[in-house]
């Protein structure tokens, strides 16, 4: 009998400090999931970081998380600039509707397109002093590029639009022409397809010097001219070498985009290289 009392009382011993010890094993651990700030609270205190970030965006969280982790050398705020701008995804992919249309502000690039049909309300040929061919552009921006050819005249240089506004079936052409001679993907680092082309906008031109051909505008004293005066008159240089992953599109120092003098003035400023990144910074509301 002795012995039964024995056996009873050391099963109750062990069932009873094993529960003990169950207890203190999910408390202590729910106490370091609460107070440690590698677990949860780790968890939350990133997903405060990010919403704090003025152009955040709810749908975009997890694209951000994800290039944030090939990126780390990124800030958060870099991020997701360039997330919202798209340049996480491949180009030509997820394509959307040019953004705000018929406006000298309007987007269009290898993400945001224009309708085949698009043609601009108030394009307008510029002055034959200025251009070679008959070339056109949009009211304001035309004005505008007047009034700066003139201006780099009167300090001695030369200002000559050779490439303006262009149809979708004439980029169509272009662009093809391009791909039948160097190929799809070396095409595409230096022609827009047709749809994605900012000439399409009316807003762009291609310039020279009426000297040598525009493809060697970054050569010319022009060039520097148009670097020191551009954005006085609304015009920014739309495509660098440091923007390349940006926009796709390599070095062009004779492609200017009329993007109004306010706009080009605070890029200046702020040494904001893309027009991706001041849209997508302070107009993508």
């Amino acid at each position: 009998m002795k012995k039964f009392i024995l056996s009873i009382f050391c099963i109750l011993v062990i069932v009873f400090g094993g529960l003990l010890s169950y207890k203190m094993f999910f408390t202590d651990n729910e106490e370091k999931s609460t107070n440690n700030p590698d677990n949860n609270s780790k968890i939350e205190k990133s997903s405060d970081e990010w919403e704090k970030i003025d152009i955040y965006k709810e749908e975009n969280r997890d694209r951000y998380i994800n290039y944030k982790d090939k990126n780390k050398e990124l800030s958060n705020e870099r991020v997701v600039l360039l997330v919202n701008i798209g340049i996480d995804q491949d180009f030509y992919t997820n394509v959307k509707p040019a953004l705000r249309k018929d406006t000298n502000l309007v987007l269009t690039n290898k993400f945001y397109s224009l309708e085949k049909d698009y043609v601009p309300k108030n394009l307008e040929t510029i002055d034959s002093k200025y251009q070679v061919g008959g070339k056109m552009l949009t009211h304001d921006a035309r004005v505008a590029f007047e009034k700066m050819a003139q201006a780099a005249r009167d300090d001695g240089y030369n200002i000559r639009a050779v490439s303006t506004y262009r149809s979708y079936n004439y980029q169509n052409n272009l662009y093809n022409n391009y791909v039948n001679r160097d190929g799809k993907e070396q095409a595409d680092t230096y022609s827009a397809r047709p749809g994605y082309s900012e000439h399409q906008t009316g807003l762009a031109a291609d310039i020279d010097n009426n000297n040598t051909s525009y493809t060697s505008f970054g050569l010319t004293k022009e060039f520097t001219w148009m670097k020191e005066n551009a954005y006085k008159y609304g015009f920014i240089l739309r495509y660098t070498s440091e923007n390349e992953y940006i926009t796709g599109y390599k070095n062009e120092p004779w492609h200017y985009r009329y993007v109004g003098v306010d706009v080009a003035t605070k890029m200046m400023k702020e040494n904001i290289s893309s027009y991706e990144e001041y849209y997508f910074k302070y107009l993508d509301k």
